[in-house]
């Protein structure tokens, strides 16, 4: 497998553990500040960024491959 592809998982793991973590110690509270859903969405693309940056290089290498 690809060590950015790896990667990616790896960080997109401990990060959904984080957010698994989280969501359990605040069971008892309702809502989320402005905040913490900046910080949410900044997350989100952060890894969706990334995901397409190992897709695209893995595209890449394979094209690259064959040519």
């Amino acid at each position: 497998m690809n060590a950015m592809l790896t990667t990616t998982l790896t960080v997109l793991g401990a990060l959904t553990g984080r957010i698994r973590r989280g969501w359990e110690q605040r069971a008892g509270q309702t809502g989320a500040s402005t905040l913490e859903l900046v910080i949410l969405v900044l997350g989100l693309i952060t890894v969706a960024t990334l995901l397409v940056a190992t897709l695209t290089a893995a595209v890449k290498s394979r094209t690259d491959q064959i040519t």
